[in-house]
């Protein structure tokens, strides 16, 4: 085990997160956690308020109120010691799509100050990984979608994360490569002691998470495994378990 690992049990600990805009409570009050090597699915409808909650995590907005810290560095106190240990894969793609997918991922390794050398031998490290060696020339425009969301993910770890964050980040690629990258993460946890926070609409994409969280109407739900999940109302699989807690809590 890493030292950081034995330091930081909680590579992500969020405490009372809330945050308003006018009347409208988004994050009320949240409090969970993420510790190394798991991979954690955060599910919700449409409004439920992962989005806030995610832009708060990556000091896009900061919290009226609680706090939250990435390997033990509080993003209010101390961003740039807290942001330097996480990585983030949104949901609009951020390549550069006139650049080779070399080019993208050393332009990312100069953005976070990786000398060159060892810029190099990540990029190499990486590009091996997700199969992507002999695409390394193309340029990313002509990939395909699941391809393009690869070399996402591969550019998002040259700067070796305690936390990764990825915000619905398998929107609109098909189902085979969705399902290869949501292995390829889980992977990685277990490979890295890396958390992980997925956020999704798409229930079946937290079916194999270590942990599901719900959030709904901006408050946290549920907290804990798919199987407490599906037999939290007597249910038998995931998708129905999901719709009726989220309906009933609606209501509350």
């Amino acid at each position: 085990m890493s030292t950081a690992t034995s330091l930081f049990p909680d590579t992500l600990a969020v405490t009372n997160l809330s945050k308003s805009f006018g009347a409208r409570r988004a994050v009320d009050d949240v409090s969970f956690s993420v510790r190394a090597g798991e991979f954690v699915a955060l599910i919700g409808p449409n409004g439920a308020g992962k989005s806030t909650l995610f832009q708060m995590l990556s000091g896009l907005f900061v919290a009226d109120s609680g706090h939250a810290t990435i390997a033990g560095a509080d993003i209010g106190q101390d961003p740039i010691a807290a942001l330097a240990k996480l990585a983030i894969v949104f949901q609009q793609p951020a390549l550069d799509l006139d650049l080779s997918v070399k080019a993208n991922m050393q332009f990312q390794s100069d953005l976070h100050g990786i000398a060159r050398e060892e810029a190099k031998q990540r990029i190499e490290r990486w590009l091996n990984r997700f199969d992507l060696t002999e695409r390394a020339s193309e340029l990313c425009r002509q990939l395909s979608g699941g391809m393009r969301r690869k070399v996402e993910l591969a550019r998002a770890l040259l700067s070796e994360p305690s936390l990764l964050l990825m915000d619905e980040a398998t929107v609109g690629i098909d189902p085979a490569s969705r399902a290869a990258i949501v292995a390829d993460v889980k992977a990685l946890c277990r490979e890295r002691g890396m958390g992980v926070l997925w956020a999704t609409h798409l229930v079946d994409e937290a079916e194999s998470a270590d942990r599901i969280i719900v959030m709904a109407g901006g408050k946290t739900r549920f907290d804990g495994t798919p199987k407490e999940l599906i037999k939290l109302n007597g249910h038998t699989q995931l998708t129905p378990a999901f719709l009726h807690l989220t309906r009933a809590e609606g209501k509350s």
